[in-house]
């Protein structure tokens, strides 16, 4: 694209993003067509991972439908500042999962505990189950699948929310609330 080109294309689109300011929908359908393709493939390339991506950049456009006041043409291109948003936006979203990562390994590694003794192990591990199992009927049928799915079916959180079809907020909700209400039902207190 020439020098005149680019220059055309930043007017336009700096006029777009203030038309949206003035919450005209018309102009964030165009502003939208002219420059997601660009923002998805740099989203794409920090997370990796398409059905991520989408999501970030869905969050992307919602910040510049309500943030297009906010855009000062003295400061930078329409562009520059769209991609410096989601390039924050996707990064941003690294570190929340690698957090979310860190803890779940950090959980992990700290409830571990050797085996001692394989017949006492075995006993326990059948009263245990015994209770689990009767525990287990006390939760709704929501809780209870995803509770299931998740430590007996051995999915993680995004693999539950995908087989029921439901948001990853809610499934993560529903194992919580659901071992809770076992912790409740066992007697017992886990500390995390």
């Amino acid at each position: 694209m020439t020098d005149v080109g680019r220059a055309t294309e930043s007017m336009a689109l700096a006029s777009l993003l203030a038309r949206i300011a003035n919450g005209e929908r018309e102009a964030f359908t165009d502003f939208y067509e002219r420059t997601s393709s660009r923002v998805y493939g740099m989203v794409v390339r920090v997370l990796r991972d398409p059905g991520y991506s989408e999501e970030t950049t869905q969050e992307v456009y919602l910040q510049v439908w309500k943030s297009a006041a906010k855009f000062d043409p003295a400061l930078g291109s329409p562009l520059s500042w769209l991609i410096t948003m989601a390039h924050r936006r996707a990064v941003d979203r690294v570190r929340s999962e690698q957090s979310g990562s860190a803890r779940e390994a950090a959980y992990s590694t700290s409830n571990w505990y050797g085996s001692f003794d394989a017949v006492s192990e075995e006993v326990v591990r059948r009263e245990d189950n015994s209770g689990v199992v009767d525990c287990l009927e006390t939760l709704t049928e929501v809780q209870h699948r995803a509770v299931v799915l998740a430590y007996y079916g051995g999915l993680t959180y995004r693999e539950v929310s995908e087989q029921l079809s439901v948001g990853l907020a809610t499934v993560k909700s529903r194992i919580r609330d659901g071992l809770i209400r076992l912790q409740q039902c066992l007697g017992v207190r886990f500390d995390g």
